[in-house]
């Protein structure tokens, strides 16, 4: 049997009570949330077992389909395609992404919009309650979590329904709205603008740089501060900024807390983390869900077959390059897919979101545009990943060696449509910064709130 698709309906983001929802998800009772769009301050968290709950409900969320369970990779991998696969599902709104003809209702859309806002604003509220917690390192590592969860989430929010950091001037151009309180009761004043790209940009640094200082070096599959550092290189090299890309990833790769996997193989399809994660969803068979396996994968592979790799992607690989062979025919259509999502096994796989390989591209990336060799030599970095998937070692390295290694590393893991606006690629015949490539403010914030702005090639 295919899996069946639900989708949970929030609120417009201005409406949003995403409390309720986070600790409803922990399975305690200690809060009775009626059923109507208001939380009460004498209902807030007002002790610790409430705002660890909280947190609890936030990773909760961080982990739905919509988000990093699989829509976070695959919508922007569609979005960025230009022949390498192709949509064959009956769900029409993945195929008018991967088409560039997305409309305001898009359900896909509106839900990673949603759905973030929700996480943030349980993110929030563990933040407003951080005094309920009395032991100081317990209180700086819930503040470091919130802070990851809610800077991570924004500087996704950022780069789907904003223009590239590149491609406008980042003071003035519109990025999201910025919700950095809880939202407990609703009034026409709550409704609000967008702020630009630069601000967004800021308080995702602010919150990133103050999640590594707080967390721990090892803090369990929660996120610790080399999960915090990974993801600023990523915000970094977004832009353009790579001396702090490198110095980023760095330190991730100077840490020692991981290791690459033996084969390229090993790196996916693992019920439990392994040594290359530095942060993953994870998946058993009680919790989670795997939306890149139900997209990716075959029916045989409890998927629903629905994306198509195609020759122009396989051509793509070395005939020695393992990551060539890390594919397969299904049985029932006699179509090529990936096997990064395969997921076969009966307790579900991980999904990884941070691997240590793209630290080694990113530091190589980042030192090469930099000038600079800090860490290793750039040329040093991409052999560590090219000679796990067998292929033999290159004796000098440029920038478009690295993209290339990204493009056969990271692939179908989201980071292709945000790789390609960066260095000002094209896909297919539309230009990096296209109004196509960006997400349309959602209908339904556009409906309930009059105050926000739709992004040009929309309309509300």
């Amino acid at each position: 049997m295919l899996p069946f698709r639900t989708r949970t309906v929030w609120p417009s983001f201005s409406l949003a009570l995403a409390l309720a929802a986070a600790l409803a998800l922990t399975g305690c009772d200690f809060l009775e949330v009626e059923p109507k769009q208001s939380i009460s301050s004498n209902q807030a968290l007002t002790s610790e077992q409430n705002v660890t709950a909280a947190l609890n409900g936030a990773y909760n969320d961080l982990s739905d389909a919509d988000l990093y369970g699989g829509q976070y990779m695959m919508s922007p991998d569609l979005l960025a395609d230009a022949g390498d696969v192709q949509w064959v599902g009956t769900f029409e709104q993945p195929d008018a992404i991967i088409r560039k003809n997305i409309f305001p209702n898009n359900s896909f859309v509106e839900s990673q919009w949603t759905d973030a806002y929700q996480t943030i604003n349980a993110a929030n509220n563990v933040l407003s309650a951080l005094d309920q917690i009395g032991d100081p390192a317990e209180r700086e590592r819930i503040e470091g979590e919130a802070r990851l969860i809610r800077g991570m989430l924004y500087f996704e929010l950022v780069r789907l329904f904003a223009k590239p950091w590149n491609a406008v001037d980042p003071a003035s151009a519109l990025g999201v709205p910025l919700i950095l309180e809880p939202t407990r009761s609703i009034t026409e004043d709550d409704n609000v603008t967008r702020n630009t790209v630069q601000e967004v940009y800021a308080q995702v640094i602010a919150d990133l740089t103050t999640a590594r200082d707080l967390l721990p070096g090892s803090n369990g599959v929660y996120a610790d501060t080399y999960v915090a550092s990974a993801l600023l290189s990523r915000v970094y090299l977004m832009q353009g900024d790579d001396q702090k890309a490198a110095e980023a990833a760095d330190r991730v790769l100077q840490s020692d807390a991981f290791s690459l996997a033996p084969t390229f193989a090993d790196a996916f399809n693992n019920a439990s983390d392994i040594g290359e994660y530095i942060f993953a969803i994870q998946i058993n068979s009680q919790d989670g869900t795997n939306d890149l396996n139900t997209f990716y994968a075959a029916s045989t592979d409890g998927g629903r077959g629905d994306i198509n790799i195609q020759p122009q992607h396989l051509n793509r690989y070395d005939s020695t390059d393992a990551r060539g062979d890390f594919f397969y025919t299904d049985p029932g259509t006699g179509e090529v897919r990936t096997k990064k999502w395969q997921d076969n096994e009966s307790d579900g796989a991980n999904i990884p979101v941070l691997r240590l390989a793209e630290m080694y591209l990113t530091r190589a990336e980042a030192n090469l545009r930099n000038g600079s060799t800090i860490g290793a030599p750039p040329v040093d970095d991409v052999n560590a990943v090219r000679e796990r998937a067998g292929v033999s070692p290159l004796s000098s390295v440029t920038v478009d060696d690295v993209l290339r290694e990204r493009r056969l590393e990271l692939s179908f893991e989201g980071n292709l449509l945000h790789d390609l606006k960066r260095t000002e690629r094209s896909v297919g015949s539309l230009d990096f910064d296209a109004d196509d490539l960006v997400y349309p403010i959602p209908q339904r914030e556009c409906d309930a709130n009059p105050e926000i702005s739709q992004n040009p090639g929309y309309s509300c």
